[in-house]
């Protein structure tokens, strides 16, 4: 083997050990999150005074935001701290921009996505649980944030302005409902989900003034019946969590459920046929791996024979900027 090939392989390698130890910058901010550091920290703040704050050990706590400051979420002078403004915006738990209740999400992926290794060789999740109320919060926070920054581009793609009356399958926050109706005011939409979940969603479309026309149904959507006279059923974020018969009896119950000409819609990661990519969806199948009894990432292919099992036709794909994609289906 020549140099050339050597040094090739060896920066291979070096790449590789820089993504296995990537899990260390991840667990550093995962952890002051969890904290609630950065809420700690003013400007000027000293180890000890954030530690005294938080609850935390001084020394470990220094540690801590010694490493934050190499990330580029504090500033340090001597031994005082402070805030950089992406902390301050998005970390801390006062201001109105805050992620940090969905970041927790990604919190309590940490605790599940550290079974891997005995899921992949049970060949499902080991870690199975119901979600507490603070989880669910987490959870749901989560997935608004990503609706409410994904919701336009889906509408916009879907031409919104054409349905009538929707049933947003699973629909969580109500997210997607909330900025399809202030899109399309001629729009009503039922969120249909958990109590637990419906109870957050109340909340979130009573805040955003669209409570007229975007209601919640209580049901679980693999026993409880959806109702009719819909044109439009959205699932977005659902089918990963299910196994592929279940996707098939689900679209059967969105085929009851629309009227003649009404489109099922899914909105999910869409991998190419032989599984390779997009690297979000990829990655996101171990997810379902570590989180569910037999959910996954799916193909374009597979999403396109169960609507045709099930009975829908004008089948099509609707492509979308970033990780995920759209599949239609018309009764």
């Amino acid at each position: 083997m020549d140099d050339t090939n050597i040094t090739s392989l060896k920066t291979g390698f070096d790449a590789t050990m820089a993504t296995a130890r990537a899990f260390m910058e991840s667990r550093a901010i995962l952890t002051a999150v969890e904290l609630d550091l950065f809420t700690a920290v003013c400007e000027g703040s000293s180890a000890s005074s954030v530690a005294h704050k938080i609850g935390t050990d001084p020394r470990a706590t220094e540690m801590l935001m010694n490493v934050l400051v190499t990330q580029g979420l504090l500033k340090k002078a001597e031994d005082r701290y402070a805030l950089t403004p992406v902390a301050e915006k998005y970390l801390t738990s006062t201001s109105p921009d805050s992620a940090r209740d969905a970041i927790m999400h990604t919190v309590g992926l940490w605790n599940s996505w550290s079974t891997l290794t005995a899921a992949v060789r049970a060949g499902t999740s080991v870690a199975k649980r119901r979600r507490n109320a603070e989880e669910t919060e987490a959870f749901i926070a989560a997935m608004h944030r990503n609706s409410l920054e994904r919701a336009s581009v889906v509408a916009g793609a879907l031409g919104i302005a054409r349905y009538r009356n929707m049933l947003d399958v699973g629909g969580g926050s109500g997210g997607y409902s909330i900025t399809f109706a202030r899109m399309n005011p001629a729009l009503r939409s039922v969120v249909f989900d958990l109590g637990p979940v419906t109870r957050i969603a109340r909340r979130h479309i009573k805040d955003a003034g669209v409570a007229d026309r975007v209601s919640v149904k209580r049901g679980d959507f693999h026993s409880d019946p959806f109702g009719n006279g819909f044109d439009l059923v959205f699932l977005s974020a659902i089918c990963h969590m299910n196994g592929p018969e279940e996707n098939r009896s689900l679209f059967r119950k969105a085929f009851a459920a629309l009227q003649p000409g009404g489109d099922l819609v899914i909105h999910d990661h869409i991998l190419n046929a032989d599984k390779t990519a997009p690297k979000a969806g990829v990655l996101f199948a171990l997810n379902m791996l570590v989180n569910t009894a037999a959910g996954n990432s799916y193909s374009e292919e597979e999403y396109h024979a169960w609507l045709k099992e099930t009975g829908f036709s004008r089948i099509r794909s609707v492509p979308l900027p970033g990780a995920t994609g759209l599949v239609v289906g018309t009764r």
